[in-house]
């Protein structure tokens, strides 16, 4: 009965979409990196540990009140409830008991609530013996009034903002990535306290130096030195002895220095992550952004006309110098290969971001992205890059939206546009920025005269406008030349004079602003009575 019972609840926590939520919910509140309640729990977090170390400092020579200790309690209570619901976290106990009542029906064998239950609590107890989870514990015991040993724990207080601070975490994972480095160094730094604290025992003792009567004298002279701090209390009296202190001295030099390389290199090799870390930080703080993944010419000034619009964005390339010219220039860049999964999913893939631009000058590596990104984000829009004409199918085909070929597009604009200055006064007008010049899309509306008029009929040139095509879904247009697909409609490029334009179209106009303003007002659409 009991392990029915056992199983029975598994499997309800397991289907149950309250308790999944509510984990849920306690997981973004303590552990979730990418959470703002995170953010704010750590801050008040932080505020708590710094008052209650303040109340025990407090505490050792003023008596606390009634509040006081009412407000310590409060603090421990949250401390206690902190440390219970990261133990609830660390591991889903139903799975385990799922897990091996799976097993049991596999091989058909018994199922052993004892056996289940000790599975469950082993997970538990690999939590309880985690670093963060000791120093946590180590934070609640010096609330035990009545053992007042138990206040020698109170610097563990200081020690549990490991969980909130990133800088700190940071310098711990240093430490651990050269774990091995310094623990060779630590075991020359023994070798070297270990032969130096016998040899000035030998030394001085029997020279009778008052100042060191046992060899703990010895140590302590030792360890000074080593550490090149050099107090003066104990001074070696004996040739032999001041021998011995030269040497230890030139040691302590050689320790040290080897430390500091040691960290030195450590932080060079996170400091990447740190700067990744900090883009990934401020992209949590805009709602939308856009995701350019090269910042070669195209990727410039995409990025250039983004800014330009107060559009939040940032740029993930792999080559450093392009990094560090886009962040020369105030833009959030990331140096990293957008085609793993992991480097799309830090950048928000997921959660803030909008569109993605794929803008490197390899195809391949844009059909890699465009796949990525829409395995990752199937409802995320995707314009890509083709330099190569075969390479265009590919791309819609990988999941993009839109493809762009700049140099093709460029390539037609030439011939087409050859001996008209006017086009190219507009052009030149669109890239330097100037505002007296723009290009816009101007919506055939239901009703508006330019409904069945065809586009030699509105005369542009006389207009000073210039009509760089016509995006249309309608297939009566198909037999035109020059057809290119544009997600599910199709842009028609410099149409012919006998294109007849139909509700529903747009007309890509290039000109002077007053130009297309005053076409727009023209044709208006027809307004419906009620």
């Amino acid at each position: 009965m009991p392990a029915r019972l056992l199983v029975y609840l598994a499997y309800f926590l397991a289907s149950s979409t309250h308790y999944q939520h509510t984990k849920q919910f306690f997981y973004d509140l303590l552990e979730n990196p990418n959470s703002r309640m995170k953010a704010y729990f750590d801050v008040f977090m932080i505020c708590l540990v710094m008052a209650s170390v303040f109340l025990l400092i407090y505490e050792v020579d003023t008596p606390l009140t009634r509040m006081d200790m009412l407000f310590e309690q409060a603090i421990v209570t949250i401390f206690i409830l902190e440390y219970l619901l990261r133990a609830w976290l660390y591991n889903d106990c139903h799975k385990v008991i799922i897990g091996y009542h799976e097993h049991t029906q596999y091989l058909k064998i018994p199922f052993r609530s004892t056996k289940a239950l000790g599975m469950v609590v082993s997970k538990k107890i690999d939590y309880l013996f985690t670093p963060l989870a000791i120093i946590d514990l180590l934070a609640i015991l010096p609330s035990y009034r009545p053992l007042r040993i138990l206040r020698v724990f109170l610097i563990f207080r200081l020690f549990k903002l490991l969980r909130y601070f990133d800088s700190i975490k940071l310098f711990t994972e240093v430490l651990a990535s050269k774990r091995f480095e310094l623990f060779t160094l630590l075991i020359f730094l023994s070798f070297v306290v270990m032969i130096g604290s016998t040899a000035i025992y030998l030394f001085e003792k029997p020279s009778g130096n008052p100042q060191v009567k046992e060899l703990f004298d010895a140590a302590y002279f030792t360890i000074v030195t080593v550490s090149t701090v050099g107090y003066g209390d104990i001074t070696p009296h004996s040739t032999g002895g001041r021998l011995v202190a030269m040497s230890l001295i030139l040691s302590g030099l050689g320790v040290f220095s080897f430390l500091t390389s040691i960290l030195v290199s450590g932080f060079n090799e996170k400091m990447h992550v740190m700067r990744e870390n900090r883009t990934y930080s401020e992209l949590k703080r805009h709602a939308h952004y856009v995701i350019i993944c090269g910042f070669g010419r195209v990727g410039e000034h995409i990025a250039t006309q983004l800014a330009k619009d107060r559009l939040h964005f940032v740029i993930i390339d792999t080559d450093e110098k392009n990094v560090q010219e886009a962040k020369q220039r105030g833009y959030l860049a990331i140096q990293a290969d957008a085609s793993k999964n992991d480097v799309l999913r830090n950048a928000g893939i997921n959660n803030g971001a909008t569109a993605v631009f794929c803008t490197t000058g390899n195809d391949v590596v844009n059909v890699y992205i465009t796949l990525s990104s829409r395995y990752l984000n199937p409802d995320i829009r995707i314009i890509s890059r083709a330099n190569q004409e075969h390479n265009v199918n590919k791309l819609y085909q990988a999941g993009a939206n839109d493809v762009i070929q700049p140099f093709a597009i460029a390539a037609m604009v030439a011939a087409e546009y050859i001996g008209q200055p006017v086009a190219f006064e507009a052009i030149q007008g669109i890239l330097r920025q100037e505002n007296q010049s723009g290009m816009e899309a101007v919506a055939v509306l239901p009703g508006s005269a330019l409904v069945d008029k065809s586009t030699g009929e509105l005369d542009f040139a006389q207009r000073k406008l210039i009509l760089i095509g016509v995006i249309s879904s309608h297939v009566a247009h198909q037999r035109h030349k020059n057809r290119y697909r544009v997600n599910q409609q199709h842009f028609y490029f410099n149409p012919a004079p006998h294109f007849v334009l139909q509700a529903g179209d747009l007309l890509v106009l290039l000109g002077r602003n007053v130009s297309i303003g005053h076409f727009r007002s023209q044709f208006p659409g027809k307004k419906h009575r009620p």
